[in-house]
């Protein structure tokens, strides 16, 4: 199965796994602590300051972006 490659924010899939953990109808903590976990990791190992979410009236996909400290 072959999926399209789309930009990925940094951190975007760990986050978006996390967001779906938690809006899951059987939402499980363990789970759930595990994503948070992961998107920690990421963050830290990015250097990620800084989450945001696009406005709707922006031109975008609905894309999050992150925002990295500088090396």
């Amino acid at each position: 199965m072959m999926e399209k490659k789309t930009p990925q924010a940094v951190c975007g899939q760990e986050a978006l796994d996390l967001l779906n953990c938690v809006a899951d109808s059987s939402y499980d903590q363990e789970k759930c602590l595990r994503f948070l976990q992961s998107l920690r990791e990421c963050v830290l190992s990015k250097k990620v300051n800084k989450f945001a979410i696009p406005n709707q009236d922006q031109d975008s996909k609905g894309a999050a972006s992150a925002t990295t400290k500088p090396s």
